[in-house]
């Protein structure tokens, strides 16, 4: 119920009036009690909810009496508000101040999550979107920078359509949109409003990071801003690597990248389509962080790879159709076979544009350690044969292609995951 201007009604007496109005849940748990002069106590009671007859039962077992109190003491749990709670509380008080009427339907629209990079934050494309807030002009992103601790603000749009994926961010308050992000110990910074960044993916990204790479060469066919670039090199310690992206403004983020984390000497950028790179025989691991699906890039990792054979990171999305578990038993990961052993089936195809398997506008739900599921060894199978194939193709001889590991990194819609493929390709000795 809304306070009167005068105050807060309270109940002027102690013990055992505490104990009546917390049984008959009268007792408003938003303020605490008060001392009052004279060594009374001030309970506060919901307003409008303490009938007449109860107050005269009260004043039947002892003296008290209600008063209003000006700005009572708000109780601990009150006073601990979520960014959201407070966000929602700094916008009612900014309408109602303008002269406006608070609705159910502002409410609603005001976002309940939000991502964070340094000053700036970036808000859901489904905010804000009521007629009114567009009346309030600049007052609205200066209240809202100023409840979530912001010097920035930003708004995401739908991802705009074409093969680079580029995000549609609208700057709505500061000057620009380059922010930094700090990834297990790895600086990134970028253009929101240029290029897109998850804080998915973390799990393999520290896979990725933990890898045996000393003194390798690793070729980066879908690079970004060097979401798995930098821990090869950072991390994984990496001889050196060649990044491949076609979007200039990835490329301009993985260029400072590179420099912010000091190995701008140990990676060659490659600004293009990486289906016509002219690299050949030089990888001892290939990085195809492409989703739905890498396939497009697979013949340019046979061509890369040395000739003693390598490492190839395939990722890929593979829908698994839910089906009664006896008949859809998880596959172990000690009994993961190669491709040799099982009869080839066709590969599942991801449709869609490009996009980086860390640019994801909305993060799919992280996985933790999974089984192996039949639908993904099947497709891992199919894959291995293909590349196979490709590579006897490629080089006139017979190679072999063994399954490493598979690994489930997140769930990215109902039944479909996103996994990776560590693929080891080596040529058939004489």
């Amino acid at each position: 119920p809304a306070l009167r201007p005068t105050g807060r009604k309270c109940l002027r007496r102690p013990w055992p009036c505490r104990q009546y109005l917390e049984e008959e849940q009268l007792l408003d748990a938003r303020y605490r009690l008060q001392k009052m002069p004279g060594g009374s106590v001030a309970l506060p009671v919901l307003e409008g909810k303490l009938a007449e007859w109860q107050l005269r039962a009260l004043q039947e077992s002892g003296p008290c009496r209600l008063l209003w109190i000006q700005d009572p003491v708000p109780s601990k749990a009150a006073s601990m508000r979520t960014p959201a709670q407070k966000l929602c509380s700094e916008l009612q008080r900014l309408v109602l101040g303008l002269g406006e009427s608070w609705s159910e339907e502002l409410e609603r629209d005001v976002p309940r999550s939000w991502q964070r990079h340094g000053d700036l934050v970036l808000l859901s494309e489904d905010s804000f979107s009521a007629a009114l807030w567009m009346k309030l002009g600049p007052a609205l992103w200066e209240t809202v920078a100023s409840a979530l601790g912001a010097q920035r603000l930003a708004r995401r749009g739908r991802v705009l359509p074409g093969g680079m994926r580029s995000p549609s961010v609208t700057l709505l308050l500061g000057q620009d949109g380059w922010v930094e992000h700090v990834d297990n110990g790895i600086r990134y910074t970028f253009d929101v409003t240029k290029c897109m960044f998850s804080p998915g993916n973390i799990t393999e990204k520290l896979r990725v990071a933990s890898l045996p790479c000393s003194g390798e060469v690793l070729v980066d066919l879908y690079a970004g801003i060097g979401y798995f670039t930098l821990p090869y090199l950072v991390h994984a310690a990496a001889a050196f690597a060649h990044a491949c992206e076609w979007n200039h403004h990835a490329v301009e983020a993985l260029r400072r990248n590179l420099a912010l984390n000091g190995v701008q000497d140990r990676c060659h950028i490659h600004h293009g389509d990486s289906r016509k790179l002219q690299l050949r025989n030089v990888a001892d691991r290939v990085n195809l962080g492409l989703i739905p699906s890498s396939e497009e890039g697979w013949s340019v990792a046979c061509r890369v790879l040395k000739g003693t054979g390598g490492v190839l990171h395939i990722h890929h999305n593979v829908e698994s159709l839910p089906a009664p578990a006896h008949l859809q038993p998880p596959v172990p990961r000690d009994k993961q076979r190669p491709p040799g052993e099982a009869s080839s089936g066709k590969q599942e195809d991801g449709q869609g544009g490009r996009q980086s398997s860390e640019e994801m506008e909305s993060g799919g739900k992280e996985m933790p350690a999974a089984r192996v599921r039949p639908e993904w060894q099947k497709w891992a199978e199919a894959t291995a044969a293909r590349i196979q194939g490709l590579l006897a193709e490629l080089h006139g001889q017979p190679w072999q292609t063994s399954i490493l590991h598979i690994e489930a990194v997140k769930s990215y819609a109902p039944h479909v995951h996103h996994i990776v493929l560590d693929l080891e390709c080596r040529p058939t000795l004489p």
